[in-house]
C-alpha cells in the first residue's frame, strides 16, 4: 500500500516520464509555425542596376534573374536618376554589359563623381564587360576606381566565344571559381593590366585569360596573360571588375551573388546562385567599344 508521503515522488517520476515521451514523439509546445519559419535574416540587399536607352535583351534578362533572387531588391538606375540622388539607400551598383562609353556619357561628369563618392564612402561596385571598361582608369569617361588600363584598345572588336581562364586562389575564394582553370563566355570585354596610378589601390587578379579570342584582325598572343577578373578597394568601398560574362556562362551562376557578398562584406541570402541564363543568341549584340574616329578607339 502506497502512503501519502510517496505521492510527491511518484508525481515527479510521472512528470519526468511525460517529458521523455514528449521528446521521443517529437511533440512540442512551441507553435509549429515557429519551427517552419526561420528567424528573420538580414533585409534584402538593395541593388542598383544601371541601364541605358538601348539595352540588349541579354542585359534585361540578367536584371530579371537578379530580381527573382529572394535576397535581392533590384532598382533600375539611369544617369539622370543617379544625378538626382537615387543612389541613396542602395548597397551595391551593377554596371552590366553594353557600352562603357555610353554608360560613362549617360552619367555625365556629375554622375561619375557621384558613383565614385558612393564607392569611396562604402558602397559596392560590380562592373561586367562594359562596366569593367567603365571602372578602369583608361578613358576620359571612365570612373578610375580600379587601377587598370586596357590592353590593345585598337583591337577591341576581337570577337566572342567561350575562353579558358586560369583562376587564382583569390578568385576561387571570392567568386567560387573552379581551382586552377575555368571556362567563361567572352564578348569583347577589356583586357586588363595594372595602370600604376599611385592614387588608386592596386587590384588583385581573380582570373587570368589563358585562352584567347583573336578575330577581326586582332593579333594573336595578346589576350593570354591579361586580367579577366579583378577585385580592389576604393576608399571604404570595394570593386569587382569582370571582363567576360559569367552571368551568361553555364556553371557560373554563383559568381555574381558571391561578388555581391564580397563587395558588401556580408553573406548573400540563400540561394547563393542565380537561375541559369538562357542560351546566348546566335548573333549577340556587341558589348564593347566602337571606333568613332579612325585614330581613336573607345568603348561604344
Amino acid at each position: 500500500m502506497i502512503s501519502r508521503k510517496h505521492f510527491p515522488i511518484i508525481g515527479l517520476r510521472l512528470a519526468t516520464l511525460g517529458i521523455l515521451l514528449l521528446g521521443v514523439c517529437g511533440i512540442s509546445r512551441v507553435p509549429s509555425a515557429a519551427i517552419a519559419e526561420p528567424k528573420a535574416e538580414n533585409p534584402p540587399i538593395r541593388i542598383g542596376f544601371f541601364t541605358v536607352e538601348k539595352e540588349a535583351k541579354t542585359t534585361r534578362e540578367f536584371a530579371d534573374r537578379l530580381a527573382k533572387h529572394p535576397g535581392f531588391d533590384v532598382t533600375r538606375l539611369t544617369g539622370e536618376t543617379i544625378r538626382s540622388g537615387k543612389l541613396a539607400g542602395i548597397d551595391v551598383v551593377i554596371f552590366p554589359g553594353g557600352s562603357g562609353s555610353a554608360q560613362g556619357k549617360a552619367l555625365e561628369a556629375e554622375g561619375r563623381e557621384i558613383v565614385r563618392d558612393f564607392v569611396r564612402n562604402g558602397g559596392g561596385y560590380i562592373g561586367i564587360c562594359a562596366g569593367a571598361y567603365l571602372a578602369s582608369a583608361d578613358y576620359d569617361w571612365s570612373l578610375a576606381i580600379l587601377d587598370a588600363k586596357v590592353i590593345d584598345r585598337t583591337h577591341w572588336a576581337r570577337g566572342w566565344g567561350d575562353v579558358d581562364l586560369k583562376t587564382t586562389s583569390a578568385g576561387c575564394s571570392i567568386l567560387g571559381l573552379k581551382p586552377n582553370r575555368d571556362r567563361v563566355h567572352y564578348h569583347q570585354g577589356p583586357l586588363l593590366a595594372p595602370a600604376a596610378r599611385a592614387e588608386i589601390p592596386d587590384f588583385t587578379p581573380l582570373a587570368i585569360y589563358e585562352g584567347e579570342i583573336a578575330k577581326n584582325g586582332a593579333p594573336k598572343g595578346v589576350m593570354p596573360g591579361t586580367t579577366a577578373m579583378a577585385s580592389s578597394e576604393f576608399g571604404k568601398g570595394r570593386v569587382i571588375a569582370i571582363s567576360p560574362h559569367p552571368e551568361r556562362s553555364p556553371g557560373m551562376e554563383q559568381v555574381i551573388p558571391q561578388a555581391i557578398g564580397w563587395v558588401l562584406r556580408r553573406p548573400v541570402p540563400a540561394p547563393g546562385r542565380l537561375e541559369p541564363a538562357k542560351q546566348p543568341e546566335s548573333k549577340p549584340t556587341s558589348d564593347a567599344p566602337k571606333v568613332s574616329k579612325p585614330a581613336e578607339t573607345k568603348p561604344k
